[in-house]
């Protein structure tokens, strides 16, 4: 595979994004990571080199506060998060037509922005995470979240690889406020969602109740829902497969209006 080449953008506080990009024609594929992961695992790696065989062109990148990209973990919120793909999107978007890979929380981030940018034509969302953060703090005892509430700060959880990466509370009232305005307006980009059925890290009935709500609301709304064995990586050769087709699959809803409810 050609090495992508490195790209910077200064944020809204100046620190840098950083990310790689392969120029390519007809469609640009944006990976987006999920939480606490780098911007270079099995499928960017996977999709740059499917994009590479098909002369697309691929972007990835790392948010700020962790990977490559520039500033402090504990200084960045979901909003600051939405704002470095919004930024690396302005980057890609006067090129080809965009299709957004997101995986778990970048699954949601990429539903978010493909509300607002009519240059978005598909979403393939892996295991996304819908309100993560809000599904979280509800998920805990009574007595640990208002322990975080009344801090301000707490871990993930107490695995050696979160415990590092203290969340604020600020996280789940940012994931609930957005999380109340994801369906309002409801643009018809085609959506495909893959979630394994034995996921415990994001539970595939996230997903489930995601596409219910969609089609209540809008039940001639392009969304599939694939829900295949497997964990929240998801990282097997069938797995792959099953992704490979769903990032080919180009049908776009670009001439379409928003969906009225």
């Amino acid at each position: 595979m050609s090495s992508p080449h490195l790209f910077e953008l200064a944020a809204v506080d100046g620190k840098l994004i950083r990310g790689d990009r392969l120029i390519g024609q007809d469609r640009q594929i944006l990976f987006i990571t999920g939480f606490l992961s780098k911007r270079w695992g099995n499928k960017s790696k996977a999709l740059a080199q499917w994009c590479e065989e098909k002369g697309w062109g691929f972007c990835c990148y790392d948010v700020r506060g962790y990977g490559e990209s520039e500033g402090t973990f504990t200084d960045y919120t979901l909003s600051d998060w939405i704002a470095d793909a919004q930024a690396v999107l302005e980057l890609i978007k006067s090129g080809p037509s965009i299709t957004i890979v997101g995986n778990s929380l970048g699954g949601w981030i990429a539903w978010l922005m493909a509300q607002e940018c009519q240059d978005i034509e598909r979403l393939v969302l892996i295991a996304p995470a819908f309100n993560m953060m809000g599904v979280r703090a509800k998920s805990i005892d009574a007595e640990r979240q208002q322990a975080w509430h009344r801090a301000g700060w707490m871990p993930w959880d107490d695995e050696p690889g979160h415990r590092d990466f203290p969340l604020a509370w600020k996280w789940v009232e940012e994931s609930e406020a957005y999380w109340k305005t994801s369906f309002d307006r409801l643009r018809p980009v085609s959506t495909a969602i893959l979630h394994g059925q034995q996921d415990r890290v994001i539970l595939p009935q996230g997903s489930s109740q995601f596409v219910e709500q969609l089609r209540s609301l809008a039940p001639s709304f392009p969304v599939e829902l694939h829900l295949v064995p497997g964990d929240h990586r998801l990282s097997g050769p069938e797995h792959l497969d099953t992704f490979r087709r769903l990032v080919f699959d180009t049908r776009a809803r670009r001439d379409q209006e928003p969906v009225q409810h």
